[in-house]
C-alpha cells in the first residue's frame, strides 16, 4: 500500500513549494529512486525541469519533461506517470493523481496558501478513508 507523506510548510510561497520538490526529488534519486513530479499543468512541469537543471551547483540531477524523455530517472509532467516509474510520486497537482497507488510512496507539498492548502485537505481526509497510511511532517521555510 503507498504510504503518503504531507509536507507543510510554514510559508505561503508557491516557489519554496517547488524549491522543496527539488529537494525530495533530489534525496530520492541520490538513493536510486525515480520519480515523477506531477505538476498541476505543463507551465509548471517546465518551470520545475527548469529549477531542477540548477537546484544543486554540486549535482547533477538526471531528469526530463515527460512529453519528451518519460524514461527518465526523475520526469516532470501533467498527466498519467510513465509506466516505468513507482517509487515516488511527488504531487504538486491540486488534485488525486489517478494512479497513486501504484507507487510505493507519494509526496503531497503543502503551503500556507488557501489554493493549495484546502484541497490538500481533502486529499488527506480522502487517503485516510481508505487506509492509506499517512505521516505528516512540519517543515518551518526561512521564506
Amino acid at each position: 500500500m503507498t504510504r503518503i507523506d504531507f509536507y507543510l510548510l510554514t510559508s505561503a510561497s508557491p516557489d519554496l513549494r517547488l524549491d522543496y520538490a527539488c529537494r525530495l526529488a533530489h534525496k530520492a534519486w541520490s538513493k536510486g529512486h525515480r520519480v515523477y513530479l506531477n505538476c498541476a499543468d505543463e507551465g509548471q512541469a517546465e518551470t520545475l525541469d527548469s529549477l531542477l537543471w540548477g537546484f544543486r551547483a554540486d549535482a547533477f540531477i538526471p531528469h526530463s519533461l515527460a512529453k519528451e524523455d518519460a524514461g527518465e530517472a526523475v520526469v516532470c509532467g501533467s498527466g498519467e506517470p510513465p509506466a516505468e516509474h513507482h517509487d515516488l510520486l511527488i504531487n504538486l497537482a491540486d488534485s488525486t493523481a489517478d494512479s497513486f497507488s501504484r507507487f510505493t510512496r507519494m509526496a503531497e507539498i503543502v503551503i500556507e496558501h488557501d489554493p493549495v492548502r484546502l484541497p490538500a485537505r481533502e486529499r488527506f481526509r480522502f487517503y485516510r478513508e481508505r487506509g492509506y497510511p499517512l505521516q505528516t511532517h512540519q517543515i518551518r521555510t526561512a521564506g
